[in-house]
């Protein structure tokens, strides 16, 4: 199996700087993905369009994330990877400014697909990036610091953004992130030590990633596992309202605690991924799972139990995306960003899919049978790792045609 190229290391106070200068991007990326959802009735207002079409500001970021996941490191692949990364957060800075000033509902659309192709890049790359910060027996530690920007943003957008929004008005929020994304520019400028491309990645090297062995069966896990969440936060909302009866009040708390212990999960992922990544892959879905069918059959049964299952739902959530990035950088140590773009696409699938198949099961069986559903790609995506998504790492099939039983 070839290795990763040795590249250059900064000095070890200066690797982790950059590691929170990474996680800072991450919080303005995703903090600026998730903002229309909490800004869609003002927005729809001003541009005189339908909140269904001010919706498609999400699906097109999302859409455009997908392939800008799979293309970037083909397309990247002679450029200096700090450059790269400093050019997506420049990106990040146009896009927020063009749906800030967004006279219509085409140029609303414009900046939502310029954040597309920042948000699917530099996730893309982030896995391999830190890779290369931090020392290998660092590198689930540093995955859950990075991760820890996605609920932090994902609380700043529906909340701060819903109140700003309302005291300011939502071009005023956008301006906010824009400012954001200029300090975050500024942080990994001071940063980001110069990465040179380790070897060149033809689009072809995807094909090749993917038809390493137990490649494919860990991808379609992680469509599984991401799906049935999705699926299931998808309507969350519903389902707290009309099974467990929660007033405005209880909803906010109880998603509030959802998200602290999904922080709380992230955090825990490096200690957890240390003493065992299978392990780890394993229980957070099943766990999720179970939880899932115990809301379809008890929910709205026992006052406070719906809560408490929602909150340790969002724990569990918390280490899987840091599971699964982990397990990349085990699995493909020499083709890290190929992997990682494959990882990226896969997630903004299941989140298209878990959203798609939500909304089915919610209008064939309502809200319990989301949660059934949910439960059961969860288990499915379990029970997929144990059938044999491997751990270690994976050359590719003419290696291990050569190596025999050594590539498992």
């Amino acid at each position: 199996m070839s290795t990763p190229l040795p590249s250059a290391q900064p000095a070890p106070s200066s690797r982790w700087f950059a590691v929170l200068a990474l996680t800072l991007g991450v919080f303005s990326l995703v903090m600026a993905e998730f903002l229309p959802a909490s800004l869609l009735t003002p927005m729809a207002g001003s541009l005189a369009i339908s909140e269904g079409q001010a919706g498609q500001a999400v699906t097109a970021t999302a859409v455009v994330a997908l392939l800008s996941g799979l293309l970037v490191t083909a397309v990247t692949q002679r450029l200096d990877r700090r450059h790269v990364l400093l050019a997506f957060s420049l990106l990040m800075i146009a896009a927020n400014l063009i749906v800030a000033f967004a006279p219509s509902l085409a140029w609303l659309l414009l900046g939502r697909v310029l954040l597309g192709i920042a948000l699917g890049g530099f996730w893309a790359l982030s896995t391999a990036t830190v890779m290369r910060l931090v020392a290998e027996a660092d590198v689930p530690r540093a995955l859950s610091i990075l991760f820890t920007g996605v609920p932090i943003a994902t609380i700043a957008a529906a909340a701060l953004g819903s109140y700003l929004g309302d005291l300011f008005g939502w071009r005023a929020v956008f301006l906010l992130a824009t400012a954001l994304s200029v300090a975050t520019l500024g942080v990994q400028a001071l940063t980001l030590p110069s990465m040179a491309p380790q070897r060149p990645t033809p689009l072809g090297t995807l094909v090749s990633v993917l038809k390493r062995p137990g490649m494919a069966l860990g991808i379609a896990a992680v469509v599984l596992v991401f799906c049935g969440h999705f699926a299931f936060f998808t309507y969350v909302r519903p389902f707290l309202e009309t099974v467990a009866g929660m007033g405005i009040n209880a909803l906010s708390s109880t998603l509030m605690a959802f998200g602290v212990a999904n922080f709380v999960g992230t955090l825990c992922a490096g200690w957890l991924l240390q003493r065992s990544l299978r392990l780890t892959l394993v229980l957070m879905p099943l766990a999720m799972g179970v939880m899932g069918w115990l809301l379809a059959s008890l929910g709205g049964l026992i006052m406070g139990v719906d809560a408490l299952m929602v909150a340790l739902w969002g724990f569990a959530f918390g280490a899987v995306p840091v599971a699964w990035s982990t397990w990349i950088t085990r699995v493909v140590p020499d083709e890290a960003e190929s992997g990682g773009g494959l990882i990226v696409a896969s997630i903004q699938l299941a989140i298209a899919l878990g959203a798609a198949v939500g909304g089915v099961m919610f209008d064939l069986s309502g809200v319990l049978g989301v949660c059934a559903t949910a439960g059961t790609l969860l288990l499915a995506g379990a029970a997929l790792v144990l059938a044999g998504v491997k751990t270690r790492p994976v050359a590719a099939a003419a290696e291990c045609g050569a190596q025999g039983s050594a590539c498992g």
